[in-house]
C-alpha cells in the first residue's frame, strides 16, 4: 500500500469516526440546554401600569410626547439615561418612566413635561439609578 493511499484511508476513517460521535455530542448539549428552566418574567411584568404600548395614537398625544422629548433632548446637561426616559401620553395625561442619574434630573424632566402640559397631568415614575 502506498503512503498516499494509506493517508487517504486514514483520513476517511477519521471522518467516519468524527461524524459518528458528533451527533452524540450535539444531542448531549441540546439535552443539557433544555434541562435548564426557561426564563419567566411574568410575575414582574404584571401590573406595570402605563407602558409604551399604552401610548395613544391620537394626534394631540403624539404631539405632546414629541414636544416633551424635544425639550428633554435639548438639555445637554442631562445624562443619556435622562434623554432616553419613556414618555407615555394618554388623553393628555403624561407618565414618565425609566432610570435617571440623580434626583435633580428627575425633577428637571418633570419640569420639562410640566412646561408642555400642566403639572397636575404629569405622573413622575422616574427612578434614580444607584
Amino acid at each position: 500500500m502506498t503512503p498516499l493511499r494509506l493517508t487517504i484511508m486514514a483520513s476517511a476513517a477519521l471522518v467516519v469516526l468524527c461524524s459518528a460521535t458528533l451527533p452524540a455530542v450535539s444531542r448531549a448539549f441540546v439535552q443539557s440546554a433544555s434541562a435548564q428552566t426557561a426564563p419567566d418574567n411574568s410575575v414582574n411584568n404584571k401590573n406595570q401600569g402605563e407602558t409604551a404600548d399604552n401610548q395613544s395614537n391620537a394626534k394631540a398625544d403624539r404631539i405632546t410626547t414629541a414636544t416633551i422629548r424635544k425639550a428633554i433632548l435639548a438639555d445637554k446637561d442631562l445624562s443619556t439615561y435622562a434623554h432616553n426616559v419613556k414618555i407615555i401620553t394618554v388623553n393628555g395625561a403624561v407618565t414618565l418612566k425609566g432610570p435617571v442619574k440623580s434626583e435633580e434630573e428627575k425633577q428637571k424632566i418633570a419640569s420639562d413635561a410640566a412646561g408642555v402640559v400642566s403639572a397636575d397631568k404629569v405622573t413622575n415614575n422616574l427612578t434614580v439609578k444607584q
